[in-house]
């Protein structure tokens, strides 16, 4: 898991919801506190979050968003040829980082070294430091709290930037309707 920060992707029954926090580390020292790490892609149509390298994760989106226009727009095929091409290129299979992408039908997690992850659940995923923490409380909220998708998310987050020193309370969301 990256020390880097925090993302959560919530498929609820109206709306799809990504968050993250905004602090960016380096070592053991705060460099940023306000970064947005999480995006839209293909025309408003998907989300996506990232956790590692800032410098890496606007090469990523940008190879992604090309496949994504090349496929159409289809979320699943798109998800499965970036995973190929990311494991296959030499240099960026080096890369430390993790995805979330997702539309309102689908949640993907994928990593450098191909993996394509849909979540058990179909609806709740989380990477980076306080990961584990977010997707907890996000499980705990989804059963037992009657909140909004964006609430969910955003209260989630909040958990883990308690939890976790890589994960600040600047939380950012964009959703799906």
């Amino acid at each position: 898991m990256f020390h880097a920060t925090t993302i959560l992707a919530y498929k609820g029954k109206d709306k799809a919801v990504i968050g993250g926090d905004g602090q960016v580390t380096f070592g053991d020292s705060v460099l940023k506190s306000n970064a947005t790490k999480i995006r839209t892609l293909h025309h408003g149509d998907i989300l996506g979050g990232f956790a590692g390298s800032t410098a890496d994760a606007f090469n990523l989106f940008e190879m992604f968003e090309g496949i994504l226009n090349e496929k159409k727009g289809d979320l699943f095929r798109s998800v499965i040829a970036f995973s190929k091409t990311w494991r296959k290129d030499k240099h960026l299979r080096q890369l430390e980082a993790m995805m979330i992408v997702l539309n309102k039908e689908h949640i993907f997690i994928l990593s450098g070294t191909g993996d394509v992850v849909e979540p058990q659940d179909g609806k709740i995923a989380a990477i980076g430091s306080g990961g584990n923490y977010a997707i907890s409380s996000a499980r705990a909220l989804d059963k037992h709290a009657s909140l909004s998708e964006e609430e969910l998310v955003v209260e989630s987050l909040k958990i883990a930037a308690d939890l976790c020193i890589y994960t600040n309370h600047n939380i950012k969301t964009l959703e799906l309707a």
